[in-house]
């Protein structure tokens, strides 16, 4: 399996685009593998896959720059939020892949669609939000319950489209209560987690006949990790105000660029 290079560019770039606002990986790299021709059972896997690492690796600088912090020993609240997502995550990701490829058989189209205007919706709320006061002290109101629907939808997103799951997590949190920075850097190690439970279903599909090719998976992977690797520092330099502007916006575009490539 040799690396594409065009393909191992645009997973950089948009690796990238997902490690500084929170979205945009798979969301975005899945609509143009597909314009270039390239099937779902080889996009999906090796997006999961990918980003199991990435994630990881990007979850790690962003504990290290002090965009957050992640601790087990006590168990904090960054740490038991993207646990918590990622454990309601895994368990939509498992049934909606078997929901798409078992029981229903749903057209990639409307999968796409149905993401897409998604995306679209919360980055119009999200920039709505900008000019909306949440209390007369400016303070923002935390409403962890919020978070329970948001990751059962991200992780449903995941499962059927390989994207999808970080501007769902991300814009959810933020209209939770979440800071921007921590939310996205949250979202990078619940990725990572849901998506092992993607790539482990995967192979339980692989196993009943039914194909998986990975001959993107070194060139996603290789784009993928460099991504990982710089995004947090851009993070960490770069102002908690500019990222309330920035993510609803690039969801959005996100969003209608999805469309377009259908």
């Amino acid at each position: 399996m040799e690396i594409i290079w065009y393909v191992a560019i645009l997973a950089f770039f948009l690796a990238s685009m997902d490690s500084i606002a929170g979205m945009g990986f798979g969301t975005g790299l899945a609509p143009l593998l597909f314009l270039l021709g390239y099937n779902h059972l080889q996009i999906v896997p090796a997006l999961l896959i990918s980003q199991t690492i990435s994630g990881l690796i990007s979850a790690y600088f962003d504990h290290e720059f002090e965009n957050i912090s992640f601790s087990f020993k006590p168990l904090n609240d960054a740490t038991r939020y993207a646990l918590l997502f990622a454990l309601i995550g895994c368990i939509a990701t498992f049934f909606s892949i078997f929901i798409a490829y078992f029981a229903f058989n749903i057209p990639e189209n409307i999968i796409k669609v149905y993401v897409a205007f998604l995306i679209i919706i919360m980055g119009f709320i999200g920039i709505l939000k900008l000019f909306m006061k949440t209390d007369q002290t400016n303070e923002r109101i935390f409403r962890p319950k919020l978070l329970l629907g948001f990751s059962a939808v991200a992780g449903f997103n995941k499962g059927i489209s390989g994207g999808g799951y970080g501007p769902i997590i991300t814009l959810g949190q933020i209209f939770s209560g979440v800071y921007e920075k921590s939310a996205r850097a949250i979202v990078a190690l619940a990725e990572a987690l849901v998506s092992i439970t993607g790539t482990i279903t995967f192979i339980i599909i692989s196993l009943n006949k039914i194909e998986i090719d990975l001959i993107l998976l070194p060139s996603i992977f290789t784009g993928a990790f460099f991504g990982a690797l710089i995004s947090p520092y851009l993070v960490r330099v770069m102002p908690n105000k500019l990222w309330k502007r920035v993510i609803p916006i690039y969801a959005i575009i996100l969003g209608v660029i999805t469309i377009i490539f259908i």
